[in-house]
């Protein structure tokens, strides 16, 4: 039993063989996943939702990303507005900060963020949050911090840092607004001790794990393509870290993404008790 908390399977890498990369993911014990609609700017956020009406076990997510923050307007906020009452829809996101490569500037950045938490709350969703600051910095953690801490903690709808790239004060500071930690293939790389330290400290009940497929495949698979049936290492690092198997883990954070989202699991995807 695992849960793919992010993938983007919408990508061009999966044109030619989506459809088999999502029965590999079944068949090697993924039980849901979820399909992050972000495409490749706000006239392809519901593409996340295509997916999720096709299977039933993909949930989807919808936002603009930090690197198209500057291509934001009010025809995508209304369009937005109207896909996140979708009912496959159970996020908005990914949303936050990039200044690692800037595509566009902070200043927007940081408005279409805050935007963005304004109508996720006006639509009851957690959010799922991109931060990655610049070289040798964490003044995008910072911002992405403080404005979370500023417009957000107090609606009470939680969220996800996902593909966890920080240290364990900044995963202690989101963790105390209510927000779930996701750990990704990066936590399997050699220089990733930071990551790793974080991932020891983070109570079990508040992990996920994730893909980020196409990107960020963990070792042994790292230089390819990443697909949502290689959630099964991250599980074993972080296994390997709390002294639990990856089936274990797989099982604790399925539960825990099933518990935040407040989703009914089906029969076949029932979690035993530990």
């Amino acid at each position: 039993m695992f849960v793919d908390s992010h993938a983007h399977l919408d990508g061009k890498q999966f044109d030619s063989d989506r459809e088999q990369v999502i029965a590999r993911a079944r068949e090697s014990g993924v039980e849901a996943l979820v399909a992050v609609g972000i495409g490749d700017g706000p006239k392809q956020v519901d593409c996340g939702i295509r997916l999720a009406e096709k299977y039933d076990f993909i949930y989807a997510t919808l936002g603009i990303h930090p690197h198209e923050a500057r291509l934001a307007d009010e025809a995508a906020y209304q369009n937005m507005e109207r896909l996140a009452r979708h009912p496959k829809v159970i996020a908005w996101g990914e949303i936050g900060l990039d200044y690692f490569y800037d595509h566009s500037p902070r200043d927007t950045q940081q408005q279409v963020f805050t935007r963005q938490m304004e109508l996720a709350a006006a639509a009851k969703l957690p959010i799922v949050i991109h931060c990655r600051p610049s070289e040798g910095s964490d003044d995008a953690w910072q911002t992405c911090l403080a404005l979370i801490r500023e417009h957000w903690a107090a609606k009470g709808l939680g969220g996800i840092l996902h593909c966890f790239t920080g240290n364990w004060p900044q995963a202690k500071s989101a963790l105390d607004m209510g927000f779930m930690i996701s750990f990704a293939g990066n936590l399997t790389f050699s220089k990733a001790q930071q990551i790793r330290d974080a991932a020891i400290e983070v109570p079990l009940d508040r992990m996920l794990i994730e893909t980020d497929s196409p990107f960020l495949a963990p070792v042994p698979h790292r230089g390819k393509r990443n697909e949502p049936a290689f959630v099964k290492e991250t599980a074993r690092k972080l296994g390997e870290l709390r002294g639990l198997t990856a089936d274990e883990v797989g099982r604790r954070t399925s539960r825990n993404f099933y518990n935040f989202f407040k989703l009914t699991e089906t029969a076949e995807s029932k979690i035993p008790a530990l």
